[in-house]
């Protein structure tokens, strides 16, 4: 006889493979309206900094930008309205929902003259750097 541990989880991976091989899911996480978070990239160029997050259909009115204790967040509201008009039926879908992101700024980051812009979807927010400035200071000895 084989001494085996118990594990109920393995019982409940083996409930979900055949429940779900009976039925299958039609839903996909990116439809969910809570699941909403857009994708970011973020790079360093020489002068600035940059992030860009994609937010297809969500006007720029809709979106917003708040710099509060050392951190970036993007903020907003998306909604979609597919209305289908056809002769023996009428369907209207609406999905809407809030998003945030947000991101600790780096130092030496001018908050003063942080630009934005949006274009197809794409924002792009443009962190300039601050000068360098020689933290090091030598002390004469008397």
């Amino acid at each position: 006889m084989y001494i085996t541990r118990f594990n109920p989880f393995n019982q409940l991976r083996e409930f979900e493979r055949n429940f779900f091989k009976e039925y299958p899911v039609r839903y996909r996480e990116e439809d969910d309206v809570a699941s909403f978070t857009p994708h970011v990239n973020s790079r360093e160029g020489e002068f600035a900094y940059h992030i860009d997050a994609d937010l297809p259909g969500i006007k720029k009115e809709d979106i917003k930008i708040d710099i509060k204790d050392g951190n970036i967040t993007i903020s907003g509201e998306r909604n979609f309205k597919e209305e289908v008009k056809e002769e023996d039926y009428y369907r209207v879908e609406t999905r809407f929902g809030k998003f945030s992101r947000s991101f600790a700024l780096p130092e030496h980051v001018d908050t003063e003259n942080i630009t934005a812009s949006c274009t197809d979807g794409v924002l792009e927010i443009v962190l300039p750097k601050l000068p360098e400035v020689d933290s090091v200071k030598s002390i004469e000895i008397k």
